[in-house]
């Protein structure tokens, strides 16, 4: 009788339940709301599905994530391999590849005025920069943290790891993908604020059609420009356009069909549930977590305010030729900015079809988000 009493016993504090803290609850809570949302309102579920996920696991078996160094016999928890993979910058190269082949980068080829519109909307990267070193974050804390407002979660994975920032590397990984998940919440507001109704039904003309030449041509001059200058950004933009390359030669159709479906969905399982295992109650639930969960906010505002504001401009410089609505997809969540540009200016207009007009912007965003990213690298002395 007190063997099978102590095998019991032993089993019961084996549970889960005698382990957890009070912040693994409220993670697990917070992990089952983000899978309400993915599933239920089906906020970008590519993304929240596996981070939710990840973020489950790892608060109800911390050792999923356990590191080698920490292992009493040299083994690591399953998550943590998946999480070198963020921390070597394999993982967001190849998102940008896959992002690369699945784009059509006509729009913006067809109308380069768009990539005025993707740098004004990097302003909210700067403006959290110097937010976030007010707040009391060093320079290249801020730094990591500020690359959020471009709405680009393997960019803000990518930058976090070489200025070597791996606390804070759950805190931004998660609010850059909540945020980007929540564009077509937190953008309308913005846009619809800054705008009048008279803008938003502003129809433009249809674009040029763009040769072949052209799309071959493409990403092989702004690898050369941009990693020339910019060097640093050569993992991002040139897996960006090695991805796009791929689609637009038509030579490599089974490399741009891998790239843009089997190895894209296989890197967001990886990336996905790496990211949502950073985030432990731990880890997760301190002053520095909220202080970035809000300056990703208020740089994705920025963003999204400058873009539209730089789109009212080129409205009036144009005498009305622009809708400032597509300013707001300047901002590098492909494609989910450019639909909600699409869906605000549809509201005002159903006949009124804005989504290849806002791609342009929303490519130069990705484009100028791995930019900045690269500029930070550079001032820092980071190769």
């Amino acid at each position: 009788m007190g063997y099978i009493e102590t095998t019991l016993g032993n089993l019961l504090h084996q549970t889960a339940f005698f382990n957890l803290t009070v912040g693994n609850y409220i993670m697990i809570a917070v992990a089952c709301i983000f899978l309400y949302l993915a599933i239920r309102k089906e906020y970008e579920p590519l993304l929240l599905v596996p981070i939710a996920f990840g973020m489950l696991l790892v608060n109800i078996y911390p050792d999923i994530m356990l590191h080698i160094e920490d292992s009493a016999n040299g083994v690591g928890g399953l998550l943590y391999y998946f999480y070198l993979l963020d921390e070597w910058a394999i993982l967001p190269s190849l998102i940008f590849m896959g992002v690369g082949a699945m784009t059509d980068f006509g729009p913006l080829i067809a109308n380069p005025k768009s990539f005025l519109l993707g740098a004004a909307a990097q302003f909210g990267i700067y403006a959290a920069y110097f937010l976030a070193i007010f707040m009391g974050f060093n320079d290249k804390a801020a730094a990591a943290i500020s690359i959020i407002g471009g709405a680009d979660g393997p960019t803000s994975i990518f930058l976090a790891s070489k200025l070597e920032q791996t606390a804070l590397l759950g805190p931004i990984a998660v609010a850059a993908y909540s945020y980007m998940a929540l564009v077509p919440i937190i953008q309308p507001p913005i846009m619809k604020l800054l705008t009048t109704e008279k803008e938003r039904k502003i129809k433009m003309e249809q674009l040029r059609p763009v040769s072949k030449m052209e799309r071959i041509l493409f990403p092989i001059i702004v690898t050369i420009v941009v990693c020339l200058i910019l060097p640093t950004t050569a993992p991002l933009v040139g897996m960006l356009m090695l991805g796009n390359l791929f689609r637009e030669s038509g030579v490599v159709r089974q490399l741009t069909e891998t790239a843009s479906n089997a190895m894209m969905y296989i890197v967001v399982i990886l990336l996905g549930t790496s990211v949502g295992a950073t985030t432990s109650a731990e880890a997760f639930l301190n002053m520095d977590t909220i202080k970035i969960v809000i300056l990703g906010l208020v740089a994705f505002a920025f963003g999204t305010a400058a873009g539209t504001l730089f789109g009212k401009l080129m409205c009036v410089v144009t005498k009305g030729k622009v809708n400032p609505l597509i300013g707001s997809a300047g901002v590098s969540a492909v494609p989910m900015a450019a639909r909600v540009s699409q869906k605000v200016g549809a509201e005002a207009d159903p006949t009124n079809f804005l989504l290849m007009h806002a791609m342009g912007p929303n490519v130069a965003g990705v484009i100028g988000t791995a930019v900045a990213a690269g500029t930070f690298m550079a001032i820092f002395g980071v190769m």
